[in-house]
């Protein structure tokens, strides 16, 4: 999902696929049941308060017709008393993440209700998976879909739905950390190689960039493709209203740690944008 060879660890924010989202008046958001949902929802909180949003939580049920269990000769037969326990419990699940996001919408004022406005409004939706890709498709009806940060060791979030609506909804994504932001938006850093879905990128990040206090376009040396430079691509954000700088470091073996403390020391940048590289129909790797 990086620009740059080894970034992938640090993509947290905004991947991108095609087209332009000039605004971010509708939020999807995955509900799913896990420790970063906390974080989800105050991430998507965050863009919905600055620009008026209507937040949707979508719920999604996996159809569970059809269950097969091993029979005591070894074959297979259905098991409705099994398929009825985990349909039980599927529902249960679902309706824990419904409640959880109507309670925190509630606790933090957000109204009820689908009309656009000046404040946020919220609303739950909810969905049976019967092997489509329910999440990825509604996204298309999105502006943007915030996703949690998948987190080693743990069942949700799953790589899975974030994979899904990367691939499937043609929107951009905000992915949230575990620990729940104070903040969005304030410093955005570009990581910029040249390409066009790099190009997108910064199309889809428009919103975003527009607000934020300080903008960093970044190059690595040698890790760009035959396209603008960076410079050229901050005269391209000035040229917009956007008060950009460029900035470019040395390639090496240690991309990452010099990357991550020249960010983090020189400009104290904390949201990063990156285009994912176009390569067909390809998953990232784990």
């Amino acid at each position: 999902c990086a620009s740059f060879p080894g970034a992938r660890v640090l993509c947290r924010v905004i991947i991108a696929e095609r087209g332009c989202a000039m605004t971010l008046k509708a939020i999807l958001v995955p509900l799913e049941e896990s420790e970063v949902l906390p974080s989800v929802l105050k991430t998507a909180l965050l863009v919905a308060r600055r620009y008026g949003s209507h937040i949707e939580g979508l719920s999604v049920r996996r159809a569970l017709t059809g269950l097969m269990v091993a029979g005591a000769e070894g074959g297979f037969a259905t098991s409705p008393d099994l398929e009825e326990r985990f349909a039980r419990e599927a529902e249960a699940r679902a309706l824990r993440v419904q409640r959880q996001f109507e309670t925190f919408m509630r606790e933090h004022g957000v109204g009820d209700g689908t009309e656009p406005g000046e404040a946020p409004t919220a609303s739950v939706v909810e969905e049976v998976w019967e092997g489509v890709d329910v999440v990825g498709t509604r996204g298309r009806a999105f502006d943007l879909t915030v996703v949690g940060r998948p987190v080693r060791g743990a069942p949700a979030p799953a790589i899975a739905t974030l994979e899904m609506v990367l691939f499937e909804s043609g929107r951009p994504i905000l992915i949230a950390p575990p620990t729940p932001p104070t903040s969005l938006g304030e410093s955005i850093l570009i990581a910029w190689n040249g390409s066009p879905e790099t190009a997108r990128t910064i199309a889809f990040a428009m919103p975003l960039l527009a607000h934020a206090g300080r903008v960093v376009v970044l190059s690595v040396a040698n890790g760009t493709v035959t396209g603008p430079s960076a410079a050229e691509t901050r005269q391209h954000l000035v040229r917009n209203g956007i008060a950009a700088e460029a900035v470019e470091v040395p390639s090496g073996e240690r991309f990452i740690q010099d990357f991550a403390a020249h960010t983090s020391r020189v400009h104290a940048v904390y949201e990063k944008v990156f285009g994912r590289a176009q390569t067909g129909d390809q998953r990232p790797a784990n």
